[in-house]
């Protein structure tokens, strides 16, 4: 088979919308923001999105051929990729912020910094290990154009909902508030955990195909 049913394309996309996960960034971006002119904040989240698009996009292309130059097989790399996904949802979950996307020392770093669009609002806070992982993961599934570009295109909506999420950053913050981010961070986590599930049992049926 050259593609994947359509219900995995549909999972893809669900698990990188949980994993980009950008509701969890407006408030970072709100405060991060706060003296940026209306227009400047409109310009920030446009070039943030355009990297997620990008970084998400050139995973998906030459994650197979970086895989193949270290000589890394895809099973390995879905259980290595699966256990990071699974300490995210774990996180998540506990509504607390993972490491895997921005360690304290980043934090700080990142007030200080005159242009935050691409680091770190969209590398490592959006595009993280983990988004990067996924792709990768879904984009090795199947070696055909059609496919890569289903998964592209998957990356493509993902950044754009970013981009709209970061667009309303203020309103929908104040809607939420801190409650609801947490609420709907925990309910992602929920979702991520089964996803990393799924991949680690993938990878291992291979490497170990005697649980099968």
């Amino acid at each position: 088979m050259e593609m994947l049913y359509w219900a995995d394309y549909v999972k893809f996309f669900v698990a990188l919308v949980v994993i980009v996960n950008p509701i969890s960034a407006l408030p970072l971006f709100v405060s991060m923001t706060a003296n940026n002119s209306q227009a400047e904040k409109m310009q920030i989240a446009r070039v943030a999105s355009i990297s997620v698009a990008m970084v998400l996009s050139l995973a998906a292309l030459l994650g197979q051929p970086i895989l193949v130059l270290f000589g890394i097989t895809i099973a390995s790399f879905k259980v290595g990729g699966a256990i990071l996904i699974m300490l995210m949802a774990i996180s998540m979950m506990h509504a607390a912020p993972t490491r895997q996307k921005q360690t304290p020392e980043e934090a700080v770093e990142a007030q200080n910094k005159d242009n935050i669009a691409v680091v770190p609002l969209a590398i490592p806070l959006l595009a993280g290990p983990g988004a990067i992982s996924t792709t990768i993961v879904y984009a090795t599934e199947r070696f055909s154009i059609g496919h890569l570009a289903v998964i592209v295109f998957c990356c493509l909506l993902v950044a754009g909902g970013a981009w709209l999420m970061l667009r309303l950053a203020t309103p929908v913050s104040r809607w939420l508030g801190e409650t609801g981010v947490n609420i709907a961070t925990r309910l992602m986590g929920l979702l991520l955990a089964a996803v990393a599930v799924e991949i680690f049992t993938s990878g291992l049926l291979v490497l170990l195909p005697g649980l099968g």
